[in-house]
């Protein structure tokens, strides 16, 4: 497997990738009306070149044998959609294939973040997890997150709420 920076020449390839792991995760949880406005309203072309073109964000995709099978996407200082701390770095999408789920790509992309955030002195590392997503919960209390706070997240015309988890970086 090797990671590789994303640019505007891959946004049609970051579009598809994110619909489908996101559909993956979340459709079965959620309605149809919802997914798909949602998907309409942040997975648009246009929003995620603009998502590229910011230089507080870097997003990557997990490749193997050249088949895009994750990505990750990080926001440094105002970027960050919570936060907004310059001491830390947000892990604002971590996704994988179904498929591909359970292989080691989304602990090598959590360790590719970890590692980023190190090169930056980021005093620690956070991100936001549907309270549903137990398997994503399991994953990153695991792989030492504690949570510190909720947020809401809106999906369509439902709010829901995230558990925001952290990771002191040291």
């Amino acid at each position: 497997m090797e990671i590789t920076k994303i640019n505007t020449k891959d946004v049609i390839a970051l579009q598809y990738i994110s619909h489908k792991t996101f559909t993956e995760t979340f459709a079965v949880h959620n309605t149809v009306e919802n997914m798909k406005q949602y998907l309409d309203q942040y997975f648009t072309v246009d929003n995620l070149t603009v998502e590229i073109e910011n230089p507080n964000s870097q997003f990557y995709f997990a490749k193997q044998d050249n088949r895009v099978i994750g990505y990750l996407k990080l926001n440094f200082a105002h970027a960050q959609t919570e936060l907004q701390d310059g001491s830390s770095i947000e892990i604002e999408r971590i996704y994988v294939l179904k498929e591909n789920h359970g292989s080691g790509v989304g602990i090598e992309l959590l360790n590719f973040a970890i590692e980023i955030a190190k090169q930056n002195k980021a005093a620690y590392i956070w991100l936001g997890v549907w309270e549903n997503n137990h398997r994503a919960i399991r994953f990153y209390k695991k792989n030492g997150f504690t949570t510190f706070d909720k947020h809401q997240f809106v999906l369509g015309s439902e709010e829901q709420t995230d558990l925001m988890m952290r990771l002191e970086i040291g």
